[in-house]
């Protein structure tokens, strides 16, 4: 196999902190593959690193030493749609979109819809709990996963979970397996819940002096007791970032954008107390049209930025109460202000996870690297301190793992680890990834 093609595969989107090429690449077509593979691994004593289609960011599926990706994109067949119990059965290699066509016909969705949902796999979204836009109202991927099968470290195939929407038999492995990005077995199967299209759909922006004033917004609307399907924060930095790479004119209608939206027969009512609880607050309220609103949330998805080769940027995922938001931001001003370091955030605000992105130019060497280092650890020191977690949805991956045991205690981190020797003794399955080795504490 070609080192460019290795290469191709050795890497997700977050930041390489360790290059390291695979062994090889595996593309396995069927559950029988799969076991074979790991039977061979396991057998062999090789690492393997699964990979859906990449779009992680926090280095879950980064190669590590001596191992093989499997990759699991060519299991991509939706094996079944049953309208009448709004349930999927899945391969992991099923695009989110192309599923949420698939169900449409039925007027049911996959309500998991990360930014990436155009090319990220139903397993990659299972491996990282991912969440997405909807998550305010409909939550994260463990909301939506009702069973699974897995092939564990050894070979051996299991079915965790139920096909009904209610089943409190035994422990919830399913829930266990969903967020542990691969360490714990490969998933091959996904029995999805599905959720009812909305019959109506109202978009909402909210435009704001500056971010503390809509994230004051985000509470506001909690107050008022609605619950909107999407509800993002965009700050300052980000709409000119979009402004520049999209043509749009975002920035010249304020500090700070609030994107809503109300889905289902009480859309349009929702909307109109939104709309009053916005104003009250000192928000601009924009008439947006379908297909502006359409516009607006693709902006959204696109909000993280595309990489800049003079810069050197990193994205978080912390995620505070609800309450904190606006103090948690004012210490992240703070923070960016004094490190000299430049910040943008965006916001699943509806459910106070925050990904604030930081950076500094090359040019300014490694005094410049060095402050925004500081930068990020201060970030996430806070957002503990604010009651918040290290990652709201993306992972702890490769990269996050030197901030786990700043949230978690000696004694939980242990228990982790058991639970890793129980499914994968060896230690083949995703090594280095979203648990704290015993050496590394």
């Amino acid at each position: 196999m070609a080192e460019a093609d290795l290469l191709a595969y050795s890497h997700d989107q977050g930041p390489v902190t360790d290059s390291v090429l695979p062994l090889a690449v595996v593309w396995p077509e069927s559950v029988r593959d799969v076991q074979t593979v790991l039977k061979w691994a396991s057998r062999c004593n090789v690492p393997v690193v699964g990979r859906g289609a990449g779009s992680g960011v926090s280095g879950g599926a980064h190669a590590t030493s001596g191992c093989i990706v499997l990759s699991l994109e060519r299991m991509n067949a939706i094996l079944a749609i049953r309208p009448e119990d709004e349930v999927a059965v899945v391969e992991p290699g099923v695009i989110n979109a192309d599923l949420n066509s698939a169900v449409a016909a039925h007027g049911l969705m996959f309500a998991p819809d990360p930014a990436s949902y155009r090319w990220s796999t139903i397993g990659g979204n299972v491996a990282t709990n991912a969440g997405g836009l909807r998550c305010a109202k409909y939550g994260v991927t463990r909301d939506s996963v009702l069973a699974l099968d897995v092939v564990l470290a050894d070979g051996t195939l299991v079915h965790t979970g139920h096909s009904t929407f209610k089943g409190v038999a035994g422990y919830d492995l399913t829930a266990l397996i969903i967020g542990s990005e691969g360490t714990l077995g490969i998933v091959v199967g996904i029995t999805v819940r599905l959720r009812y299209l909305p019959e109506k759909v109202n978009t909402i922006a909210a435009f704001f002096p500056d971010v503390r004033s809509a994230a004051a917004g985000v509470l506001a609307v909690a107050r008022a007791r609605v619950q909107p399907a999407i509800l993002e924060l965009l700050d300052g930095m980000t709409m000119q970032a979009l402004d520049t790479a999209h043509g749009s004119r975002l920035a010249s209608r304020g500090g700070a954008l609030l994107l809503l939206q109300t889905d289902g027969f009480g859309a349009d009512e929702e909307a109109l107390v939104i709309r009053h609880v916005l104003s009250e607050v000192g928000g601009t309220l924009s008439d947006v049209g379908a297909g502006e609103a359409a516009d607006l949330i693709e902006l959204r998805r696109h909000s993280r930025g595309d990489a800049v080769e003079h810069e050197v940027r990193v994205g978080e995922d912390v995620a505070v109460p609800k309450s904190s938001l606006v103090d948690y931001i004012e210490a992240l001003e703070g923070i960016a202000e004094r490190l000299e370091v430049h910040l943008k955030v965006v916001a699943h605000a509806g459910d106070g996870n925050l990904h604030p992105t930081f950076w500094v130019s090359r040019a300014d060497g490694p005094a410049a690297l060095e402050r925004l280092g500081v930068a990020l650890d201060e970030s996430v020191r806070i957002a503990l301190e604010f009651g918040g977690t290290i990652t709201g949805e993306h992972g702890v991956g490769q990269y996050k793992l030197r901030w786990l045991p700043w949230e978690q205690a000696d004694e939980v981190l242990e228990l982790q680890r058991r639970i890793k020797d129980v499914f994968d003794p060896r230690g083949i399955l995703n090594p280095g990834k979203a648990i704290v080795p015993a050496v590394q504490q």
